[in-house]
């Protein structure tokens, strides 16, 4: 009798992706500035309650981080010291210089991929559409810091 065929439109999401910056990709499809979608006061409490949280916890990570690569440190000047083991500092001597080398053979060019510059330039479209959202994270990061 009445058979009815189901037509689906098919997505390729390769290609939909694609042009899609990344910041649409990671929070929702639909999603344009935040200042299409919440007032001046929403975007200030959004950005500074994510920002004193990240600042908070880089905080912690900072101090975490710093005590265990100077325990390191004083653990090997110890060891050193002790002669449980034996540094060889033209070695390193040699290999820092090499490191310096290459660091201003990468830096005299001073030339970003385009890759990097076009990830550089999607943020800061990001930056300018979400002025109000980005100064309430910067200002929650830095009382995060502080905390």
């Amino acid at each position: 009798a009445g058979v009815k065929e189901d037509s689906f439109n098919v997505l390729d999401l390769a290609e939909y992706t694609k042009n899609r910056p990344w910041w649409r990709k990671v929070f929702a499809p639909s999603s344009g500035s935040s200042a299409e979608k919440y007032n001046v006061a929403t975007q200030l409490v959004i950005g500074g309650v994510t920002g004193w949280c990240t600042g908070f916890i880089f905080q912690k990570v900072g101090k975490l981080a710093a005590t265990a690569v100077g325990g390191g440190f004083f653990l090997l000047q110890i060891a050193n010291h002790t002669g449980y083991i034996k540094v060889d500092w033209k070695l390193v001597e040699r290999d820092v210089n090499k490191a310096k080398q290459q660091l201003k053979f990468h830096s005299s060019g001073n030339k970003m991929s385009p890759e990097v510059k076009s990830r550089v330039d999607e943020v800061i479209i990001f930056l300018k559409k979400n002025v109000i959202l980005t100064g309430g994270f910067a200002g929650g990061f830095f009382l995060g810091m502080a905390s």
